[in-house]
């Protein structure tokens, strides 16, 4: 789980490992998940060529010190200093909005951020509704969001925050892991990804990211994405149908619901079930459940 106690202040140049710049219209949709998909794929490599590089820059400023060289010239630039040698004028730290439904994980996200320099939390929220409120209020550099919280969701929240606020940047924070629930989430226009028991410099490594106009995905995420995106979606009223097959409501039952006969319903479990690849009702039930179409609550 993220911890205050376990952060590993590697070089701020790590992250810039994990994304292509992001350019949206109307949420992440065909180029924009492609981007996601593409840096997916290099991230791995990027990341042991950042650590080979900043291992040799190491060795390079222990021998500049042992020569009596000037340090400072060999030392990477952080945030808002100049390689020219002008007087260093500090970045504004990154301001952070959390909004999650449990005060326990709100408290550890707020002590893991708070303890970096470069970011803070300004606004914790309880619910969906009250996230989209206190964004629109402060305007956070990043909002993170769980996924599912009361009132109105995660993703609800980011779709409602991006109609009022284009340029807002956004992570999901979550425990959940479905490929339905990845896609929906960066389709509404969140730029980052992170499950709540990554390593708390993986959710750094985000922020910063997420901030500087990248999207960032953990490789894990990015191959269900990656799954998702080719396969063929359900149908609104195919999705209807699944889900009340998971009620257990029989075909006339569904099709007296939603007001379609018997016949149609039978036509639209066979066109599911081809499109989850599965041979039976209570194999795409599963199927359904896995992928997040349905929720067994």
């Amino acid at each position: 789980m993220l911890s205050a106690n376990n952060i590993n202040r590697r070089p701020r140049n790590r992250r810039e490992v994990y994304g292509t710049t992001n350019q949206r219209k109307g949420g992440v949709m065909g180029p924009g998940i492609q981007h996601i998909l593409r840096n997916t794929a290099i991230q791995n490599n990027a990341m042991q060529n950042n650590v080979t590089q900043h291992n040799v820059m190491q060795n390079k400023e222990r021998a500049d010190a042992s020569h009596g060289g000037d340090r400072s010239k060999s030392v990477p630039q952080l945030l808002g200093q100049s390689s020219s040698g002008m007087e260093l004028v500090p970045r504004r730290p990154l301001t952070i909005l959390i909004a999650d439904d449990h005060p326990m994980v709100r408290e550890g996200l707020s002590a893991v951020i708070n303890r970096q320099s470069e970011m803070r939390v300004v606004a914790e929220a309880g619910n969906g509704h009250e996230a989209v409120e206190k964004f629109v209020a402060l305007r956070p550099d990043v909002a993170l969001l769980d996924l599912r919280m009361p009132m109105m969701d995660g993703i609800e929240a980011v779709m409602s925050i991006y109609e009022r606020e284009p340029a807002a940047r956004m992570v999901i924070v979550t425990s959940y892991q479905s490929e339905e629930d990845i896609y929906r989430a960066l389709r509404a226009g969140a730029q980052g990804y992170i499950l709540k028991d990554a390593p708390s410099e993986d959710l750094i490594d985000c922020i910063h990211a997420v901030g500087d106009g990248k999207s960032w995905i953990p490789p894990a995420v990015g191959a269900k994405l990656a799954r998702r995106v080719t396969e063929r979606p359900l149908t609104a009223r195919e999705t209807e149908v699944i889900r009340a097959l998971a009620k257990g409501k029989s075909n006339k039952e569904i099709g007296v619901a939603l007001n379609i006969s018997e016949g149609t319903v039978k036509v639209h479990v066979t066109h599911m079930l081809e499109k989850l690849k599965v041979t039976g009702r209570t194999e795409a039930i599963g199927e359904a459940v896995k992928r997040g179409l349905v929720t067994m609550e």
